[in-house]
């Protein structure tokens, strides 16, 4: 068998299983309404987000075949809105030597009118990766794409954990980060140079553990993306093997960034503190890219490696996993600030506006303010001594002296409640929810924190309910969303 035999065998195998599993698929009632899911099977990381002459490409990692992670592809999907979307054919699939067991995680450039991928390529060890090997491909039309190979191999004093390409351009240049692992299983993020795409320069490692002010900080550094914002650059990664710290790094594996300037002729990265990125259940492997407007948009996996994946109810009906909505990062007052794409507005159906509401001492339901498909806004003039919200009957959102905590049921354990928590650096003034039939985007005061989880509530329950401990005044308006659509390329 070619490896072309190869590559169109699998994109008939993953047709068929989408043929397969639609019915179940489609009946399931935690589809989502307005977020990217996969057709069938895993969809996790977001890979090669560009936007390439007036059209966005979203490519995501994907498996067709069963609810687990193994040898991927990358689904591919178009818009010129980021409201309407079309399926194109899978970009890359597991189809040769260098990438038959994935292929994995990577970004997107433009140069000389083609759109390049660079990606990783797994092969398979017994209890990891035995090898990790960074690969291109390239479009002249961003539909269909060819394989260039391997583009740069593991270098000498690093485990075969190895992976997660992100490449920009710099004054001349083009730039690489890789995440990687040592041989004294430390993470770190690697740094390339190139003229031309194709050979590739080993500069060294731009930050990691025992590098700068850290000491050891996770065991794998995955998915890192660096890009300049407002003056200064900022490095997003998401490191494993952080151990819980108070309120911090509570999920099993982090996403976060740390700030400061990249010596592009030394090739380390100065920085100050780790900080994370959501405060979340489901969050990691976020990537992001400049877009035409000069905007950086960021969209993040909606779930998390290892973490009790095999308890989401819609494992049963043949599909798994999410991805965030787009976000723009800026900067206000010196944080980086995270608020939903504009765009998202023309999902709005009509205001529902409530002026003032005063809840002293109780909870109750607000006038028109349920479903599963909508988007709140809260203002708040005053707080009592705590204030919550309940979204049908399952998760709740609770401000008390300073700390915001978002609860829910275990999804492995029902009848125990799980925590996420983060003590804000100003009192609550505001919220921007966003719920989706089985998910919540929470934007915290105008985006300074975000909560983004997965729920899983009794299907038919549309009711949100507001608890306030003293006296809490606040303005509401809500919005039924609708109007997020993905037709068939």
């Amino acid at each position: 068998m070619t490896l072309a035999d190869r590559d169109e065998e699998l994109r008939e195998l993953a047709e068929a299983e989408i043929r397969k599993n639609q019915g179940s698929v489609e009946a399931d009632p935690y589809r989502l309404t307005y977020h990217h899911m996969p057709p069938t099977g895993l969809m996790n990381d977001p890979n090669g987000w560009i936007q390439w002459n007036g059209t966005y490409h979203l490519f995501y990692q994907w498996l067709p075949f069963h609810t687990g992670h193994g040898a991927k592809f990358w689904g591919h999907r178009t818009s010129e809105d980021l409201i309407h979307w079309t399926e194109q054919t899978p970009a890359l699939t597991p189809s040769e030597w260098f990438d038959k067991d994935g292929a994995f995680s990577g970004s997107a450039v433009v140069a000389d009118d083609q759109l390049h991928l660079f990606y990783t390529g797994n092969l398979d060890g017994d209890t990891g990766p035995e090898e990790e090997y960074q690969c291109a491909a390239v479009s002249v039309d961003g539909i269909n794409f060819k394989k260039k190979g391997v583009v740069i191999e593991r270098p000498e004093g690093y485990t075969s954990h190895f992976r997660d390409p992100k490449v920009w351009h710099h004054e001349g240049n083009w730039y690489m980060i890789v995440g990687a692992q040592t041989m004294d299983k430390q993470g770190q993020v690697l740094l390339y140079q190139s003229q031309d795409l194709e050979n590739w320069e080993f500069i060294g490692p731009a930050a990691g553990s025992f590098r700068g002010p850290l000491k050891a900080f996770g065991y794998m550094w995955e998915c890192p993306d660096l890009f300049p914002l407002n003056g200064r650059d900022v490095l997003i990664v998401s490191p494993q093997g952080l151990e819980p710290d108070g309120m911090d790094y509570a999920n099993t594996y982090q996403s976060g960034f740390f700030t400061g300037t990249l010596d592009y002729d030394t090739g380390s990265f100065d920085h100050g503190a780790f900080r994370e990125l959501d405060r979340g259940f489901e969050f990691y492997a976020p990537q992001t890219m400049e877009d035409e407007q000069g905007r950086r948009l960021l969209i993040g996996w909606m779930g998390v490696p290892d973490q009790e994946e095999e308890a989401h109810p819609t494992t049963a009906n043949h599909w798994i996993h999410a991805l965030t909505l787009p976000r723009e990062l800026t900067w206000k007052d010196g944080r980086l600030m995270q608020s939903p794409a504009e765009e998202l507005q023309a999902m709005r159906g009509p205001v529902l506006l409530h002026s003032s509401i005063t809840i002293e001492n109780d909870q109750k339901a607000v006038r028109g303010v349920e479903g599963r498909s909508i988007e709140l806004n809260l203002e708040f003039e005053k707080l009592g001594d705590q204030f919550a919200l309940e979204f049908y009957q399952y998760a709740s959102l609770s401000y008390r002296k300073g700390v915001l905590t978002l609860s829910r049921p275990r999804l492995d354990e029902h009848s125990k409640t799980e925590f996420r928590r983060v003590r804000l650096e100003q009192p609550l003034n505001s919220l921007r929810i966003f719920a989706d039939t089985s998910s919540l985007e929470i934007f915290v005061n105008g985006g300074e924190e975000v909560f983004t989880s997965r729920i899983f509530p009794q299907p038919e329950e549309e009711h949100i309910l507001f608890t306030s401990l003293g006296e809490s005044t606040f303005s509401i308006e809500k919005w039924n969303l609708s109007g997020w659509t993905l037709e068939q390329g």
